[in-house]
């Protein structure tokens, strides 16, 4: 029998309530074993600007989960060539782990920048893709994504650059990280 896990991929720049409900809920409320949070460490599509290191980023995704059997913290791209491509991430989980079938977890704002990712047709050919809406992003056809199925998923405005801006001019970023987050960044 193969687990279904979902995979969450983000720089996590840092994590935040938002990432954590996200993961939480397709963890417990959809066909999802687990979700192994991907902390990438540099996305091919986003500036480097103001980006931690990625060891620090992935310490902070395992305190914030901390407890939590269902997610788990994933740095396999830490190992990997750079930039990161999804295909090449899922191959390395595949050999890693034959018995888990992967489900890409992403906003539907993503998903019509899909077909220019690296080996797109491959992935889309391979790989179940759960898509939660996001405010303001329409869902885009879904005949050119057969294997995309859209879930409803709580979604908060919340951003990594709210909190980074936050931290640079010292306002409180208190509920919008958890606490243990919370205290390795205001150090």
């Amino acid at each position: 029998m193969t687990n279904r896990i979902g995979l969450l991929f983000g720089s996590f720049n840092p994590i935040h309530i938002g990432h954590l409900i996200l993961a939480e809920h397709f963890a417990t409320r959809t066909d999802l074993a687990e979700v192994w949070l991907v902390v990438t460490p540099h996305n091919p599509f986003k500036a480097a600007v103001d980006l931690r290191p990625e060891t620090q980023r992935l310490h902070l995704v395992q305190l914030a989960i901390a407890g939590n059997p269902r997610l788990r913290a994933e740095d396999v791209e830490f190992g990997l060539p750079r930039p990161s491509y999804t295909i090449a991430t899922l191959d390395a989980l595949r050999q890693r782990h034959p018995t888990h079938d992967f489900v890409l977890l992403m906003g539907s704002d993503n998903l019509p920048s899909l077909p220019r990712w690296e080996q797109s047709a491959r992935l889309l050919a391979e790989v179940d893709i759960y898509v939660y809406p996001r405010p303001g992003t329409p869902i885009p056809d879904l005949n050119s994504f057969p294997r995309v199925k859209v879930m409803e998923a709580p979604l908060l405005d919340i951003s990594a650059t709210y909190i980074r801006e936050s931290l640079r001019i010292g306002r409180s970023i208190r509920y919008l990280v958890p606490t243990t987050v919370e205290a390795e960044l205001v150090k």
